[in-house]
């Protein structure tokens, strides 16, 4: 059995992993990522990458895992701020935009650029996440119907599926240009298309 050290440096050796593998992922040109070069980078044998993590997908199952917890203990910070429920919903876009423009390797994951050839089932997770937060704004929209922000007869289905479809988009548009269209361009002009007069 493990001794207790034991565990908490591999804990420490799994983190250095995962962080050089998304160091790997901003670079512009796609360099191919192996556990030979993850090694390298780290300056260990390639065993012990596979001591801590088997396979990549099993890296790539712990990116997306850390994506997951970041992402929805910001959103639900934001729920429970003292705003009007319109512009929590405005906060909700604007942290899913900015979170891609800071993480732009963790933003492949979350177009599944990186995950074409691992596991079909970092896929499937990844269409789960853009379920659920489709899902969280579909949410807010009702509740600012509730609040009486939005007309009652709103489409709050249709309108959540425009916003995460947007959000899609704009990640895809900026892992395709190799990060150079900022996920926040243009959105004080593209807001006022993006929201109809409801949510203004």
């Amino acid at each position: 059995m493990e001794t207790s050290s034991q565990l908490l440096k591999s804990d420490k050796r799994k983190d250095q992993i995962l962080q050089v593998l998304a160091e790997m992922l901003e670079h512009p040109q796609k360099i191919k990522i192996t556990t030979k070069a993850l090694a390298a980078h780290l300056g260990i044998s390639e065993s012990s990458v596979y001591r801590c993590f088997p396979n990549k997908s099993q890296m790539y199952e712990a990116l997306i895992e850390f994506i997951e917890k970041t992402l929805f203990v910001l959103i639900n910070k934001i729920l429970q701020e003292g705003y009007c429920s319109t512009k929590k919903i405005e906060n909700l876009l604007l942290l899913l935009l900015g979170f891609a423009q800071k993480n732009p390797g963790m933003t492949r994951i979350l177009v599944c650029d990186v995950l074409i050839n691992e596991n079909e089932y970092l896929q499937l997770r990844i269409n789960k996440l853009h379920d659920r937060l489709e899902a969280t704004l579909k949410q807010a929209l009702r509740f600012a119907v509730s609040e009486q922000h939005i007309n009652a007869r709103f489409d709050v289905s249709a309108q959540a599926n425009l916003f995460i479809c947007f959000v899609i988009g704009r990640w895809y548009q900026f892992v395709k240009s190799e990060f150079k269209r900022d996920p926040l361009a243009n959105w004080k002009a593209q807001r006022l298309t993006l929201f109809p007069l409801e949510l203004q």
